[in-house]
């Protein structure tokens, strides 16, 4: 009979390891993928990609006990040898190599030279190729920092009294209304992708008062655009016991404020790769909606064409305003007009035209849509019946109200986008790891 006692420390080492400088001078053993090979002659390099980053091997011949010329990139190996300091090294050291262990091969020659700074390829090619060329080093820093966005999302908000939940994404119907949604055959009852997990949000803050979520968003959505996926990673959260949705809004600035910390803190090294300077936002501006339109169509000479929502021109001159006036790269939007939000959106109690809503632009793009919603169960009724629409579809989503629920508002964070516009990046597709649009279903 044999039992699993848990996980045991291995005989081979990370970069971690040899850094904290208890390894200098002795022999180690290290796994990795062999990332590229400098051959000088007598001498060579062999470098390592692992997942903390890249390792310098010197080959020597008549020392390394291996034929160079059989070594193949994107071999995975084991090497041992002997640590030595050497400053120009990634990670100020070398290893002195006396075996390579092949542990497998490649069957094919990449297509791609991943081992490039930069692999100056298209977009395109990049994707179709996605399972390989994000094993270059600068692609996978853009998604070790968006790593550190998410950590950063969940810590604060477990710091603040929320609650992780995991809701459906095969629903009835869509949150946010509309025919942008993905139908499915149910078992022979209509279905749909969710839209957003907005109805279930609510619902748990009945449960738990403070829940948060990061999941699938799924939209319908024929726009082939450099902002538009039609699945995206969704960062929400949603609160109760609010005074008003200035509350929501300070709390994603505390979440953002965290998250910028973190990746200062522990993300230095792909900060610096990828030359990213991280957003001041001690303070974020907040304007109203109309009073934003007003601005720019004067600062910058633009007629204002539609008065109930931003285009995406009127967004950027927005960015570009607060940037040159308040020096911030964000801004909150607030009271978008009533007829361009949802149905459960609350409405200014001053200006019925209004809603109690925002969003937050990036460097001039939506990030985040947020405000309070209606929790009054026969004033969420009344709003619905005015939009022609029938409370019976949504029985089991009125059910919270009807039994009672607390002032609450929450939001929903678009995390490619957030991260496109950390990185500078033109197009949303470079920071999704296997984006799906209008066109692309794989890999």
């Amino acid at each position: 009979m044999e039992f699993i006692e848990g996980v045991k420390a291995k005989e081979t080492i990370g970069i971690r390891s040899v850094m904290d400088g208890t390894h200098m001078g002795k022999t180690v053993s290290m796994t990795g993928a062999v990332h590229t090979i400098r051959d000088m002659g007598e001498v060579a390099f062999v470098i390592l990609r692992k997942a903390e980053g890249l390792v310098q091997c010197v080959y020597e011949e008549g020392t390394t006990e291996l034929d160079l010329k059989s070594l193949k990139e994107e071999s995975a190996v084991e090497v041992t040898g002997v640590v030595e300091a050497e400053k120009r090294a990634p990670h100020g050291f070398e290893i002195r190599l006396r075996t390579i262990r092949v542990l497998s091969e490649p069957a094919e020659v990449l297509p791609i030279a991943v081992s490039k700074w930069k692999m100056n390829t298209s977009l395109e090619t990049k994707l179709a190729l996605r399972p390989v060329s994000l094993r270059n080093v600068r692609e996978r820093a853009k998604f070790k920092l968006q790593e550190g966005i998410v950590r950063g999302f969940r810590d604060y908000l477990q710091s603040q009294g929320f609650t992780e939940i995991h809701t459906p994404k095969i629903v009835a119907r869509g949150a946010e209304g509309g025919s942008n949604v993905f139908r499915l055959d149910y078992f022979g009852k209509k279905a749909e992708l969710g839209q957003s997990p907005q109805f279930y949000k609510q619902t748990m803050v009945g449960v738990f008062d403070r829940v948060y979520e990061v999941a699938p968003v799924f939209r319908a959505e024929k726009h082939n655009t450099t902002r538009h996926l039609n699945e995206y990673m969704g960062l929400d959260f949603e609160m109760g016991y609010i005074d008003g949705f200035e509350d929501v809004m300070a709390m994603e600035t505390g979440a953002l404020q965290y998250i910028m910390r973190l990746l200062k803190e522990e993300y230095g090294k792909e900060l610096e790769l990828l030359d990213v300077t991280l957003p001041d936002v001690e303070k974020i501006p907040a304007v109203r909606f109309s009073k934003a339109k007003e601005l720019v169509a004067e600062k910058y000479n633009r007629k204002i064409r539609n008065p109930y929502d931003l285009e995406p021109e009127e967004e950027a001159l927005i960015g570009r305003y607060f940037k040159e006036e308040y020096g911030s790269d964000f801004v909150f939007v607030t009271h978008y007009p009533t007829k361009k939000r949802p149905f459960y959106a609350m409405d200014d109690p001053e200006d019925g035209k209004f809603t109690l809503s925002f969003d937050l632009l990036f460097k001039g793009l939506e990030v985040t849509t947020g405000g309070q919603r209606i929790h009054d169960y026969h004033e969420i009724v009344r709003k619905m019946e005015s939009r022609g629409m029938d409370p019976a579809d949504i029985e089991s989503y009125l059910m919270i109200f009807k039994y009672g629920m607390p002032p609450h508002g929450g939001l929903g964070i678009g995390l490619e986008r957030l991260t496109m516009r950390l990185l500078d990046e033109s197009n949303v597709r470079e920071t999704s790891l296997f984006p799906r649009d209008v066109t692309r279903l794989e890999p």
